[in-house]
């Protein structure tokens, strides 16, 4: 070893001796600490949570650190319930059936999914940017930002445009799916200021063909429900999982030829990539 090697020094960095959380506690089981007999979240016994709350109740809590009301457990549901399933269309969706169709093991056709809607298009990126730019922009007028953010973007020729995340095109047009459960979402108690504050961004959006996107109604519900943006992704997920699973299941059980497989005509190679 060469004598002007540098001398590599211990980092001095005290780390916790354990972990510690806030969100359960538990009670060790006699004989073995490493088992619980009872288990607390946020101080609200897990049992007493399963007789008397839903699944939305203790995601809420999971999340938040408190029980939603009534008009915020109402809210989340009507959601979770209306985005329960991304479509065959979605690309998260897509992934989940090929994967099932591939014949990969079915524990990883979810996860496989699940990725693919963690992403910046339609998914969890997009959310939490959503979530962001609502806390940005929900003071200024959305008339004038729609001008402003107009005036300083050039729309593309080809494909769709997300002038903000959560607001744009899909497919070349303005999804209706979204502006329905808007509506539907805006007509229940509970609604607060980001939703209501994207409604309005999206009436000065329509005469240029653009609308809500999935990912934003759900960023506008999650902040007025009060969670953070890096919370935004997961929750999108976690709302989206049960058809993403159903779509991929169904698929596992089909024959390869159930999916569409592209033509000669229609599988073109780049000329870049035939060179090289």
């Amino acid at each position: 070893m060469s004598g002007n090697s540098p001398k590599i020094e211990k980092r001095n960095i005290d780390f916790a001796s354990r972990s510690e959380t806030r969100i359960a506690e538990e009670d060790p089981a006699p004989g073995n600490p490493y088992l619980a007999q009872d288990c607390r979240y946020y101080g609200y016994n897990f049992l007493d949570l399963a007789r008397k709350r839903s699944f939305v109740d203790v995601v809420f809590l999971l999340l938040s650190g408190e029980l939603p009301s009534t008009q915020q457990s109402g809210l989340l549901e009507t959601l979770m319930i209306a985005f329960i399933n991304p479509g065959p269309r979605h690309p998260a969706t897509r992934a989940a059936m090929n994967s099932g169709i591939g014949r990969t093991f079915n524990t990883h056709i979810l996860p496989i999914g699940l990725s693919v809607l963690g992403g910046s298009h339609l998914g969890g990126e997009e959310v939490t940017s959503a979530m962001r730019f609502f806390r940005l922009h929900h003071k200024k007028d959305p008339e004038k930002l729609v001008e402003t953010l107009m005036s300083e973007s050039d729309r593309p020729h080809e494909g769709d445009w997300h002038i903000a995340p959560g607001f744009g095109s899909r497919f070349g047009d303005v999804d209706p799916l979204p502006r329905k459960i808007a509506t539907l979402l805006i007509g229940m108690q509970g609604n607060g200021a980001a939703l209501q504050w994207g409604e309005k961004f999206v009436t000065a959006l329509e005469p240029h063909h653009l609308g809500w996107l999935s990912t934003g109604v759900c960023a506008a519900v999650f902040c007025d429900l009060g969670f953070h943006p890096r919370a935004g992704a997961g929750l999108f997920q976690i709302l989206s999982a049960p058809g993403i699973l159903a779509h991929g299941l169904e698929f596992a059980n089909k024959p390869m030829t159930a999916m569409p497989f592209l033509d000669e005509d229609h599988y073109v190679i780049a000329p870049e990539a035939r060179n090289g």
